[in-house]
């Protein structure tokens, strides 16, 4: 089954409809995406075909231009495609709302106003209240990729089928017990050479390393911790691992 359906008219959204197919199919596999042209066989039933594939997507992109509301009907001079109820963009997003597929409107250029749903047929006029999002043709490889993202979080099915390579660092083998500053003013820092760990401005009593503790305020160059106040009780420090980070005029 395609996950993805690519509704686009082919006179103004051919090149881009192309374009999220490769994109799309590179992501989540060939037979992920539905492009007419591409996914109807020879001698296959396009009409079966079409009104099939967009009622079993999971999501439908329906590709908007600035001339999409008002395209011309090839077949009826002076009327608009959407008032045609055989037009093929408007079949195909009548059969995806009535099986419930999600619809996501996505604006070609930045040019593209908000859909008003009194200028719709009635039958697809709920798709302007869809949330839409937008590519343009100069940030068009890392919008295709934000939408991926998107699709990824909104379609459980396409999470399973993602080849996206993750970007998290690998985890470090070895768990660093180093607490580092550079401009200490108070708290736990390090010391160069063999003293370790010291305490500066402290108010309370603490023992960060073996052996017993003793009353002070200075570091000895035998590597003693020294720390003001008295111990009521031992003090232990633990550290744990740390998490890693298509025959048809559309």
């Amino acid at each position: 089954m395609h996950e993805i359906f690519v509704n686009y008219r082919t006179k103004s959204g051919k090149e881009v409809a192309y374009s999220c197919d490769r994109a799309l199919s590179a992501r989540f596999g060939p037979d992920s995406v539905f492009l007419a042209r591409k996914s109807i066989d020879p001698g296959n039933n396009y009409i079966d075909v079409l009104v099939r594939a967009a009622r079993r997507s999971h999501v439908l992109l329906a590709l908007v231009d600035e001339e999409w509301i008002d395209a011309p009907d090839r077949n009826r001079p002076g009327r608009r495609a959407l008032d045609n109820p055989q037009d093929w963009v408007r079949r195909e997003l009548e059969e995806a709302l009535a099986a419930g597929v999600l619809i996501v409107p996505l604006f070609l250029g930045r040019r593209v106003e908000q859909l008003d749903p009194r200028r719709l047929p009635r039958s697809i006029a709920e798709i302007a209240e869809c949330q839409y999002t937008r590519v343009d043709q100069h940030s068009l490889e890392a919008d295709l990729t934000r939408l991926g993202d998107r699709l990824v979080r909104l379609v459980p099915a396409l999470a399973a089928l993602d080849r996206a390579t993750p970007t998290d660092e690998p985890a470090s083998a070895e768990p660093d017990f180093t607490v580092r500053n550079d401009h200490q003013s108070g708290g736990i820092g390090q010391v160069s050479g063999t003293v370790g760990t010291y305490v500066h401005d402290a108010h309370g009593p603490l023992n960060t390393g073996d052996g017993d503790q003793f009353n002070g305020t200075q570091i000895n160059g035998d590597g003693t911790n020294h720390i003001a106040g008295d111990n009521q009780g031992g003090i232990r420090q633990g550290f744990g691992t740390r998490t890693p980070r298509g025959g048809e005029e559309r």
